[in-house]
């Protein structure tokens, strides 16, 4: 007999991993744009074979998320990093074929070690290209926490600071969209090309970023294609690079979840569920922003006689780990299992083990229908972060 899944789990749908992975690919031939990947937004490297069939290229921002491309999905790995050390540099050079710096001085102090490098390794036809950062102070994104353009961003080289390009300088990168347009991204690129326009004739690539939701519905693909190819007609030769995070898995997971007891305080009513938003969803209270719940009446919907609201409550002790208002056909109580939707992008990768909760074990539908389970959390887990 097959095993099925207990509550809390997340699960993933393969069906709908290979639609966005298709999507992306479409729009990687048209546009003559490279897409590659962002750890930071997803690391379930057990779904890596399917992702792999489409894409092998990566963006990694710390030492475990190249090591975990190097391992698992591909050796073309971008890095970058707000900082990098003496003592993890070298790491870099060896796993990475770009690696793109947030500040000059951080160029001018590692690049003598990148051109060593790349000389030493000529014969074998080994490079390592570098960037550089730029910050278009162009802010499209309305959720503060997300925005690397703000007043005070620590990201990216401001135009006014940059006179001249360093010498081996071969990249430039910026990154200022959030689940955005491709009418984002013109706004973002009319800032760029006005700031930094002469240099994008010097180098050999860009690479612009994350946040382009490519995959949503509604996305104009038409319309990035023609910002690309306009791109590269005004700076002919120029490689142009994306690392969407959000779009490689949007809307391809979920977290099932259910209702343990229903209380109610001042004529509110909470269903408590066995899954936390504080472990386990936390960008729900980050953002903040209320997932869909597959079970709940559309919030679009006229409200209907006998509906009732709730919010959610998670299985935590913090005070704050809750999230609503949801209507509901019928009354909820224990034992409903509820379908929290889209949990798998910037999700699993942001969980943590507060208060010891259990984590949800990990599924995977296949295409067929079956059922794998790809990770189940043990106490062992729990333990084992501070041994």
């Amino acid at each position: 007999m097959t095993e099925q899944p207990k509550t809390p789990y997340y699960i993933v749908y393969e069906d709908k991993l290979r639609r966005n992975m298709e999507v992306l690919k479409d729009v990687e031939r048209r546009s003559g744009v490279k897409i590659i990947m962002a750890f930071k937004a997803n690391a379930l490297w057990k779904t890596f074979p399917v992702i792999k069939e489409y894409f092998s290229a990566s963006t990694a921002s710390s030492l475990n998320e190249m090591k975990l491309s190097l391992d698992y999905l591909g050796n073309d790995v971008h890095a970058y990093c707000p900082v990098y050390t003496e003592e993890t540099f070298p790491q870099f050079l060896e796993g990475c074929t770009h690696i793109t710096f947030n500040s000059v001085a951080q160029f001018e102090k590692f690049y003598p070690q990148i051109k060593a490098y790349n000389e030493a390794h000529a014969s074998e036809g080994r490079h390592v290209s570098a960037g550089l950062r730029v910050n278009p102070r162009c802010s499209v994104i309305e959720t503060d926490i997300y925005n690397p353009c703000l007043p005070g961003s620590r990201f990216g080289v401001d135009a006014a600071d940059l006179k001249e390009l360093p010498e081996g300088l071969e990249g430039l990168h910026f990154h200022a969209l959030c689940e955005s347009t491709s009418y984002d991204l013109e706004k973002v690129l009319d800032a760029l090309e006005e700031q930094f326009g002469p240099y994008l004739d010097k180098v050999k690539w860009l690479n612009m970023g994350g946040g382009h939701l490519i995959t949503r519905e509604g996305y104009d693909k038409e319309h990035f294609i023609h910002l690309a190819e306009e791109l590269r007609r005004r700076h002919p030769g120029l490689e142009i690079i994306i690392e969407p995070g959000s779009a490689f898995t949007w809307q391809t997971g979920d977290l099932k979840t259910k209702v343990l007891d229903v209380v109610e305080n001042s004529g509110v009513k909470t269903a408590i569920i066995d899954a936390s938003f504080a472990c386990h969803m936390p960008d729900c209270l980050e953002m903040p922003y209320k997932p869909a719940i597959e079970e709940a009446v559309p919030d679009d919907s006229a409200p209907v006689a006998g509906e009732t609201s709730y919010r959610l409550g998670g299985n935590s002790c913090l005070s704050g780990d809750f999230v609503g208002d949801w209507r509901f056909a019928s009354p909820l109580r224990a034992g409903d299992e509820l379908t929290l939707k889209d949990m798998n992008h910037y999700t699993t990768v942001k969980t943590n083990m507060f208060n010891g909760i259990q984590h949800p074990s990990m599924w995977l539908r296949t295409t067929d229908g079956g059922m794998t389970k790809l990770r189940e959390f043990t106490y062992e887990d729990y333990r084992d972060r501070m041994d």
